[in-house]
């Protein structure tokens, strides 16, 4: 049986419609695709809204995220509600007892994520000029300044939380490595795929390769869809 469902998992700074390039080529298609939208509150709550959605596909479904979305991705661990596959897009791939806060304090902060604006709540924001610039510096000025301001604020408490068992250790995956990531180290990424076992691409893209970069990002869902079978 071929999987019909896609489930798609945006990060920090971002909400489900940057993922709208993809969801477009899905939809033509045929798929059907669901990208909610994450409070971005704590990582509990961010993975009771992705098995929410999950419980209700109609059957196997593959799940693509992006960024700290790969982090409540893998969260899912041994209890992946309909799950078949895993596709990361230039996101952190965590073993367990890792967080991405201690991975992030190994080095300076990259260029992206140097000047975040934390508020009262405890959430943090990105500035616009390091948003325009580097978190999505592939992507037309007029398009990554609407990002900006729609940004979605991510809590840095579920940065400090630990990975338990990762859901990639029992389901197939697919990474796609930016090169000229600007949040992630490439070579983080590149790290994370190896030691996961996934299916790598890498190509010349900004952190938001789903908007700068839809076609392959999709391409990389079809060669996931084209290797499981149910």
């Amino acid at each position: 049986m071929n999987i019909k469902n896609i489930v798609l998992v945006h990060g920090a700074w971002a909400d489900g419609s940057c993922w709208s390039g993809v969801i477009q080529r899905l939809q033509k298609a045929g798929y059907n695709v669901t990208a909610p939208q994450f409070p971005l509150t704590s990582l509990a709550n961010d993975l009771a809204r992705l098995k929410q959605v999950l419980s209700a596909q109609d059957g196997p479904t593959i799940v693509a995220a992006h960024s700290y979305g790969c982090q409540i991705m893998t969260a899912l661990g041994t209890d992946a509600p309909n799950v078949a596959g895993l596709v990361y897009i230039a996101g952190f791939g965590l073993d367990a007892g890792e967080s991405i806060g201690g991975l992030l304090a190994q080095a300076p902060p990259s260029p992206a994520l140097a000047h975040l604006r934390v508020d009262a709540q405890g959430f943090a924001w990105l500035p616009q000029a390091d948003f325009v610039n580097h978190f999505a510096s592939d992507v037309d000025p007029i398009q990554a300044n609407v990002m900006y301001a729609v940004q979605q604020p991510a809590n840095l408490g579920g940065f400090q939380e630990t990975m338990g068992t990762p859901a990639w250790k029992a389901l197939s995956s697919w990474y796609l490595v930016a090169k000229n990531d600007e949040a992630i180290p490439p070579d983080a990424q590149r790290l994370f795929a190896q030691r996961m076992g996934a299916t790598v691409v890498e190509i010349e893209s900004s952190h938001v390769a789903m908007v700068s970069h839809p076609d392959d990002v999709t391409e990389l869902i079809f060669q996931a869809l084209k290797v499981i079978k149910v």
